[in-house]
């Protein structure tokens, strides 16, 4: 059976403002220092899954963006473009019924565009077993990262010791805990976090659309009914933006009983704001990251990135700069979730050329 990689790349990077943009969000930036972490993302996948077979999902003001960046790793034609945010449900239902209708039934393996991963061997292994699983078994298969620390930032996943070809099964997903909380998820040994990566064939997860998210699975039934006809692009247009904003993890992965997890540990992490850039940058012997034009003098644990000027810092301690052509963000490293909230302030002042 086909294997097909699906990336999703619809989402905005809020923390990482004002390096991302609504046009330029984190999957198309260079935060790594070696490439667009889409393009890691995709180069990552085709160790498994042929070129040919990769697909995008990206959202419509960034389906150019994506193309050119792409260009030789994923056919344009493989880049879907929503119309509107819809969250991840509709986005792999997307895909589903794009690859069943113009390619017939396959294996999706679904992974989100601005992950980091440091073993790629590791994680090829783990994901060959989850696609056997996915092949043979006609479950639901997600990846679990082994945790290595009590995080409050990530989901987790409960399984229980059960196996079915060297996956477990899923009794239950948790929701971002506390530190209290995430202490005794690592204790109990029996959770993983989520890392938002999936895999099963196209024609399983229909059925579970069908059976836990049944107006989506009309609204995805109505697009594949118009896919290959002169009227695809107007019916993609008309009912995707109605189309009722769920993740996949809500809508199926919590109600259904067919959900297994292969856990791994391959050096992933999430990325997800300007503090989390030692996982990709080597910290200076006082606890520093400086990329571009920086000098640090009596400073401490502090992130600075300069697009274009020199940046002197002396004195300061645990502080993220960042300095681009238009802009410059100065913020307590211990607040870098908070930096999202500058785009909410942005967008209520109407500063659309800052987004």
């Amino acid at each position: 059976m086909e294997i097909y990689g699906v990336v999703m790349a619809g989402g905005g990077g809020t923390r990482f403002l004002p390096f991302s943009r609504q046009k330029t969000p984190k999957q198309l930036l260079n935060l790594s220092g070696k490439d667009l972490m889409v393009n890691e993302t995709i180069d990552r996948l085709a160790m498994t899954i042929p070129g040919k077979n990769m697909f995008i999902v990206t959202n419509a003001s960034q389906v150019e963006s994506m193309k050119k960046a792409t260009r030789g790793r994923v056919m344009p034609n493989h880049i879907l473009s929503e119309p509107s945010a819809r969250n991840t449900a509709a986005c792999i239902g997307y895909a589903a019924v794009e690859i069943i209708k113009k390619y017939g039934d396959g294996i999706m393996v679904i992974a989100p565009s601005d992950a980091y991963i440091k073993d790629w061997d590791k994680f090829t292994d783990v994901l060959s077993v989850a696609i056997n699983v996915a092949e043979n078994e006609n479950k639901l298969v997600t990846i679990g990262i082994t945790p290595t620390f009590p995080a409050t930032g990530y989901g987790y996943i409960k399984f229980i010791d059960k196996e079915l070809s060297g996956a477990k099964f899923v009794e239950e997903f948790k929701e971002k805990p506390d530190l209290e909380t995430a202490k005794k998820y690592i204790s109990s040994g029996d959770y993983v976090w989520n890392s938002g990566m999936f895999i099963w064939k196209a024609s399983i997860i229909m059925e579970h659309f069908k059976e836990f998210l049944p107006d989506i699975y009309i609204d995805l039934m109505i697009i594949a009914d118009a896919m290959g006809t002169n009227e695809e692009y107007n019916i993609i247009e008309k009912i995707y933006p109605n189309i009722r904003k769920i993740s996949i993890d809500y809508g199926i992965m919590e109600k259904s009983n067919d959900v297994l997890v292969v856990s791994g540990e391959f050096g992933w992490n999430d990325v997800g704001s300007w503090d989390m850039m030692n996982v990709l940058h080597s910290e200076d012997i006082n606890g520093n990251i400086s990329i571009g034009d920086v000098l640090n003098i009596d400073t401490n644990n502090t992130i600075v990135y300069s697009d274009s000027k020199l940046i002197a810092t002396v004195g300061v301690d645990n502080l993220i700069i960042v300095q681009t052509k238009d802009a410059i963000l100065v913020c307590d490293r211990n607040k870098a979730q908070d930096v999202k909230k500058v785009v909410d302030s942005l967008n209520e002042l109407g500063r659309n050329e800052l987004l």
